[in-house]
């Protein structure tokens, strides 16, 4: 069971807070809920509970509230009619209003059953009595009198009561109109005495009115006698009024027997209908607060809140600073320092809150990634005065206090202590503070105090258990800043903070004078404040430069991204291009040969002759270029030294696939000549020299063109095909990239190569070789072709005979 000493809900406003929550229901037990808002136990009911609070956020945001005004608090009232009691007009209404909002929110959460799950199956429970209320509703006028057709007997004995009524007046009034029966009269008016109804007669005339005396004056002069005339109507009124009523009380009755057989399930609705307007009030309260649902651990885990606030002031309009604050899971206990009105007991109290507020099952004034133990119970020491009444000095009110923390504490216990053993001799309060902060780290338990003491600062720095912190001073204004920065002990400034006030100068003096020979710790303290700024300012440079690295190689990563996207479309480019002019010459060189073998004309032989040296040195000149540029693609990046770019350096420039010369330096570009034409470009563009790119003609015997097959075969002999050029490799490949590479090996070979080539394609299962023989067939350079000699390689190669 989490129990919580009413003084620590004092002490950290509890109740502030809880009223907050009330104003913010809709229905009276919703509002008495929140006053006296439960601590939960457990961690499941925890989640739930919040859970259920956002589903009412997200609501609110869509600006949809639940339907339950109207519902009040009938709980007694049910209760009695469930024991037989007839309620009143008032009370049967207020319980149909209680069983309309029910109804109505039940069918807003089904309806909303998506974004509310857990709300919406909550809302099942809602007892269904839309008949009941149905018949109360119809039942009763808007000024709460029964209807006359609140029952079938009603009407009738009413409107019996009615005409009696209007007989009565009728005989009156002609009574009075008597001249001799008005003389007798004190004044010419009805009135109704003990419901019956009567004339003011004078007192001396009243032998000459016979009837029934039923009331008369102060001074006895008049008498209101009922006359004997209408006496019997009279008494037939009384009797159909009677009638009347007690048929009233029957309905009343009837329809108060019928809330009283559902009178448990219209309770059980009334606290269901509470709770859930507490949710929602909770969801209105965190949104004003800006709060999340933390992460939840165990009494020992960690303490960790981001960006968090005291909810007290934000509810309060003030301008709040928010603050991180943590303790890992070995650190026991965070001291923490600083000058007066610097925001140290606002930052313990606001961790108080906070752990109420989890045990609560609400939200926290802090950022969504906090992380808050589920403490066992939460106790404090703040704010502590003289009791007279027990003849205590604060300094003994707040031992005593201490002593009942200490009584209380252990595992999974948070403790707030502010001021800490302060208001006695320094060096026995730090004492007294120490051994009083040992035992409840001892106990297990979270410690968060506050000091002055130099000595308790000291711990900090010598036990692995405690952590400082401190509030921050502005050192220009010497006004608090109420940030709070952990790792650090703070200094108290209490000169400085007088000199703002305005003590005197000459007593600020002779204060530092004394100061000035006082405590070596707290020289060391100073010290090590220094000497941590100093490594704070180093750790942020380093930080920054690492930060811009960082920058520098993503922004390298990628321009060798775009480098190699480039070089790999280039090349795409390339193959494309080339692809279409060797299909195009292709295309020119089948129809010469078509006309050459259709017209063998001699002259007409020789043009086309002539054409088709022509189209093969325009092929390899095409082709020489294509290779070229795609090998300077295809070259890999090397660093070149720095040394080696400067002014006057031959180099390679990958993007153009060019030689050049470096003839100006910047820091990341370079202006290069590349022939007559200058350029600039980046400096990871440029390669090492690996030699001067390929001549467009190289590989081409003198004079352009192929001749015959003695030129060609000289051109062989001078290594313009190699051995293995002679021969293509298409195993492996697919039927069409077969084709496709023989067909620019064809090309090639006719333009440089040796009249015989081999086409090696393997065995297989024969599908490939069979393409292959059928692409060689209808080939405009082929003459013929055969399967290779056992010497030449079988079967597994083609041998072919280009045309000459």
């Amino acid at each position: 069971m989490f129990a919580i000493p009413e003084r620590t809900l004092r002490d950290l406003g509890w109740r502030q807070l809880t009223t907050a929550l009330a104003e913010r229901t809709s229905t009276p037990r919703g509002r008495a809920l929140a006053q006296a808002l439960p601590f939960l136990s457990r961690k499941d009911e925890i989640e739930r509970s919040l859970s259920r609070i956002a589903e009412a956020r997200l609501l609110l945001r869509k600006e949809l509230s639940l339907p339950v005004g109207g519902a009040e608090d009938v709980r007694d009232l049910l209760s009695f009619a469930a024991k037989g009691a007839t309620l009143e007009a008032a009370q049967l209404v207020a319980c149909a209003r209680l069983i309309r909002a029910a109804s109505r929110t039940r069918t807003f959460l089904h309806a909303q059953r998506l974004e509310a799950p857990a709300l919406a199956a909550e809302s099942q429970a809602l007892a269904d009595a839309s008949s009941l209320a149905s018949r109360i509703e119809t039942s009763f006028e808007p000024s709460g009198r029964l209807k006359d057709s609140a029952s079938a007997m009603l009407g009738s004995l009413r409107d019996r009561a009615r005409g009696l009524h209007h007989e009565i007046k009728g005989r009156l009034d002609e009574l009075m109109a008597d001249r001799d029966f008005s003389a007798t009269l004190r004044d010419e008016y009805l009135s109704i005495r003990n419901d019956r109804y009567v004339v003011p007669v004078n007192a001396s005339f009243r032998s000459k009115v016979p009837g029934i005396v039923h009331n008369a004056s102060n001074s006895g002069q008049t008498l209101f006698i009922e006359p004997q005339t209408i006496v019997g109507l009279g008494n037939d009124l009384s009797i159909a009024e009677s009638m009347a009523a007690e048929e009233e009380r029957r309905v009343l009755q009837e329809l108060s027997s019928d809330l009283g057989e559902r009178s448990g399930e219209l309770i059980e609705a009334v606290e269901l209908l509470a709770k859930l307007d507490l949710a929602e009030a909770a969801g209105r309260l965190a949104d004003d607060l800006d709060a999340s649902a933390p992460r939840l651990t165990e009494g020992r885990g960690r303490i960790s809140l981001r960006a968090v606030r005291h909810p007290l002031l934000v509810l309060q309009g003030k301008k709040v600073v928010a603050n991180d604050l943590s303790l890992a899971q070995g650190e026991r206990a965070l001291v923490v320092s600083g000058p007066n009105a610097g925001g140290k007991t606002v930052t313990i109290t606001a961790v108080g809150l906070c752990a109420l507020l989890v045990r609560a099952g609400m939200p926290i004034p802090a950022e969504a990634d906090s992380e808050v133990p589920l403490f066992s119970t939460v106790s404090s020491a703040i704010g502590d005065e003289q009791d007279l009444a027990r003849d205590l000095s604060t300094f003994s009110a707040h031992l005593t206090t201490l002593k009942e923390i200490l009584a209380r504490a252990g595992e999974g216990a948070l403790v707030l202590i502010d001021e800490i053993a302060a208001d006695t001799d320094p060096r026995e309060g730090a004492a007294i503070a120490s051994a009083v902060l040992g035992d409840l780290v001892e106990k297990g338990a979270r410690v968060l105090v506050t000091t002055h003491l130099e000595e308790l600062k000291a711990l900090g720095l010598a036990d692995s258990r405690f952590a400082n912190a401190r509030v921050g001073l502005d050192p220009r204004t010497l006004t608090p800043t109420f940030k709070l920065e952990l790792g650090a002990a703070g200094l108290s400034s209490a000169l400085e903070i007088a000199a703002r006030v305005g003590l005197p100068a000459a007593v600020l003096d002779v204060a530092r004078t004394r100061l000035h020979g006082g405590s070596a710790l707290a020289v060391a303290l100073e010290q090590l404040e220094a000497e941590r700024r100093e490594a704070h300012g180093e750790r942020t440079r380093l930080e920054a430069e690492r930060r811009e690295v960082a920058t520098l190689r993503a922004e390298v990563q990628a321009a060798r991204v775009e480098a190699d996207a480039a070089r790999r479309e280039a090349e795409a480019r390339v193959r494309d291009e080339l692809r279409a002019e060797l299909e195009a010459a292709r295309r020119e060189v089948g129809e010469l040969l078509a006309r050459l073998t259709a017209r063998p004309a001699v002259s007409e032989a020789v043009q086309a002759q002539k054409s088709l040296q022509d189209k093969a040195a325009e092929q390899e000149r095409a082709s020489a270029r294509a290779r070229a540029h795609v090998q300077a693609m295809r070259e890999e990046k090397q660093v070149l030294p720095a040394q080696a770019i400067r002014p006057g350096a031959r180099v390679r420039v990958a993007s153009l696939g060019r030689d050049a010369e470096v003839v100006e330096l910047g820091r990341d570009h370079a202006l290069v000549a590349v022939g007559p034409l200058k350029t600039r470009v980046k400096l990871d563009d440029l390669l090492p020299l690996a030699g001067k790119a390929p001549s467009p003609t190289a590989g081409r015997p003198p004079g352009g063109g192929k001749t015959t097959r003695a030129g060609r075969a000289e051109a062989l002999a001078a290594g313009a095909i190699a051995g293995p050029e002679a021969r293509c490799d298409i195993r492996g490949l697919r039927a069409d990239e077969a084709v496709r590479e023989i067909e620019l090996f064809l090309d090639r070979a006719y333009s440089e190569g040796p009249a015989v080539v081999s086409i090696l394609h393997g065995h297989g299962t024969g599908a490939l070789k069979k393409t292959v023989r059928e692409a060689l067939a209808a080939s405009p350079y082929v003459a013929d072709s055969r399967p290779g000699d056992r010497h030449e390689g079988g079967d597994a190669v083609t041998i072919v005979e280009l045309r000459s």
